[in-house]
């Protein structure tokens, strides 16, 4: 089975930072998986999601997308994934249309083709009746699935999501993972950063739980809580292996 993610002793250290925010982090996902990165406030999280949309520069080890180095060969990863990071990334003053239209253009998208795949997606995620309406006046779970559809535009091989459903409504939470779980099985592999136990309970078929920078356990559901007896779902699994305490 093909890589599409593979973190080799990954590490990254911020300037003035007393320790690093990822430490030796190595982990693989499989081309078809949905595989859930998960941990708490502070783990490392989204530092290496960014380091693997290059939106931040690893200090030490390699990361490899779809069998291209992040480090040489960025400009050709961008157009293979799609991202939506926790960071909600559109343009406030300018209609959903017109986000859409703009970002789809960034790929080499137009004309007929690319108004179809908006006119899809909007459907898709309820939003064709908001397409004339600028984002602003968005709620946040309007703008988190405007958010998605930006990233899917061009059809990636790879989706890196990071907190893709926080602040959002049950149901949009619910029409986001039904979306993720259709589009898996059309081939598509994602990668799924979030502290939310139960939805990545219902969406990821695999897991890597990381802490203080570091992977500390990864597995299937099963497979992981056959290690840690005492648990009885992913939560109580989380909570064993990373504490009880709050993070900041």
């Amino acid at each position: 089975m093909s890589l599409a993610i593979q973190f080799d002793k990954v590490g990254k250290t911020y300037n003035g930072a007393s320790k690093p925010a990822v430490m030796g982090l190595s982990f693989q996902v499989n081309e078809g998986e949905i595989v859930g990165l998960l941990g708490p406030n502070g783990a490392g999280k989204s530092t290496s999601v960014m380091m693997l949309c290059d939106m931040k520069k690893n200090d030490e080890g390699t990361i490899t997308v779809l069998g291209k180095n992040t480090s040489t060969e960025s400009s050709v990863i961008r157009k293979m994934i799609g991202v939506a990071t926790q960071e909600i990334a559109l343009f406030p003053t300018l209609t959903a249309k017109e986000n859409l239209e703009y970002l789809g253009n960034m790929y080499g998208l137009s004309g007929k083709k690319l108004q179809q795949k908006i006119d899809f997606l909007l459907k898709a995620f309820a939003l064709e009746n908001k397409k004339n309406e600028r984002v602003e006046s968005f709620s946040g779970g309007m703008k988190r699935r405007l958010n998605l559809i930006a990233a899917l535009l061009h059809e990636p091989k790879l989706l890196i999501l990071d907190e893709p459903t926080a602040g959002v409504d049950v149901q949009s939470r619910n029409l986001i993972i039904e979306f993720l779980k259709d589009l898996n099985k059309q081939g598509v592999t994602i990668l799924y950063s979030s502290h939310l136990m139960e939805e990545a309970e219902k969406l990821c078929t695999r897991f890597g739980i990381i802490d203080e920078g570091k992977l500390i356990a990864s597995g299937t559901r099963e497979e992981l809580l056959q290690q840690n007896e005492s648990c009885k779902n992913l939560e109580e699994l989380f909570l064993h292996l990373t504490g009880k305490s709050v993070r900041e």
